[in-house]
């Protein structure tokens, strides 16, 4: 009984995870997105930690095929597996994952709050890290970097609200969940 109680309960926070990637098909503001919410969420309710690495990430490349040869096919000449430069956005998220595992020894209010703030700065200074090293526009030198960096403030503001957004909508309806269904909680797991 245990094994379904541990399947469901996998099951469950893998579905929240797989919705929240194919949110990103909803209209939005820049850099709002559910993605570094699903890595907290991930290293916050699974059990075995390299699922919390595996099923956000799985998510977000199945999410990105759909975005990339679907919505965008007609800027791409041909069927793409992985957009340029994707390498410092999945970084970014292994990193808000890994992150997400030392923030989350117990799920709360405050630590969500902390999860979100810390994701925020990470995937800030990653993906604009990336585009400085990637981008010609940019001198590779400090002064570079910092230009860089102060274009990217624009979509700070996105990139919060995604994760406020999401974080609040993930982990809210699974504590809810877990209150109406008590098989979803973790209390009898190792």
């Amino acid at each position: 009984m245990d094994i379904q109680k541990i399947t469901l309960r996998f099951a469950v926070i893998t579905a929240l995870i797989f919705s929240a990637s194919f949110c990103r098909m909803i209209p939005h503001m820049p850099n709002f997105s559910p993605l570094a919410a699903i890595g907290l969420f991930g290293a916050a309710h699974f059990v075995k930690k390299w699922q919390a690495f595996l099923i956000p990430i799985a998510a977000t490349w199945l999410s990105d095929l759909f975005i990339n040869n679907i919505i965008y096919g007609q800027y791409y000449p041909k069927f793409t597996w992985f957009y340029a430069g994707f390498y410092w956005q999945y970084g970014s998220y292994l990193l808000i994952t890994l992150a997400g595992i030392f923030i989350f020894k117990k799920v709360n209010a405050k630590r969500v709050i902390a999860g979100v703030i810390t994701s925020t700065a990470i995937f800030f200074l990653v993906s604009n890290f990336g585009s400085w090293i990637d981008n010609s526009t940019y001198p590779q030198n400090f002064g570079g970097l910092i230009t860089c960096y102060i274009a990217g403030i624009p979509f700070l503001k996105g990139t919060l609200l995604g994760d406020v957004c999401y974080s609040a909508i993930l982990f809210g309806s699974f504590a809810l969940a877990q209150l109406r269904f008590p098989v979803l909680r973790i209390a009898y797991l190792d």
